[in-house]
């Protein structure tokens, strides 16, 4: 089971920090991605990172802003959101792979095998 957690309301501009925390089994040696769905749209791939963290991958839309990391000691997955802006605006979801990185794979929500329950980030312009 995945946890989601951290989102809320914040001015264009500022930072939040999800967390994604997996309960009753290890993420281990599993991929971890992060999606969003705003209003009124599909949800979409936000970040993706392999076991160990060597490896991340992020849309366009948020490179440069966001930085996934995990800490698989505490079987967490994070997603540090700097620059917020209005458009930011979606629930976000965490999911989990139960395989290695796969570079084709990991944008493709139907890949995963677990999903959180989504945490509400609203950006404020």
């Amino acid at each position: 089971q995945l946890q989601a957690s951290g989102g809320g309301l914040v001015q264009a501009g500022g930072s939040l920090r999800l967390s994604c925390a997996a309960s009753g089994r290890t993420l281990s040696p599993g991929t971890m991605g992060w999606f969003r769905q705003a209003p009124g749209k599909e949800r979409e791939f936000v970040a993706a990172i392999s076991w160990g963290g060597e490896l991340t991958l992020y849309t366009d839309a948020v490179k440069g802003r966001f930085t996934i990391s995990r800490d698989d000691a505490k079987n967490t997955v994070y997603l540090q959101m700097n620059s917020l802006k209005s458009e930011d605006t979606a629930v976000y979801y965490c999911a989990a792979k139960m395989a290695l990185y796969s570079r084709s794979k990991v944008t493709d929500q139907g890949w995963y095998d677990y999903w959180g329950q989504g945490t509400q980030v609203t950006v404020s312009s």
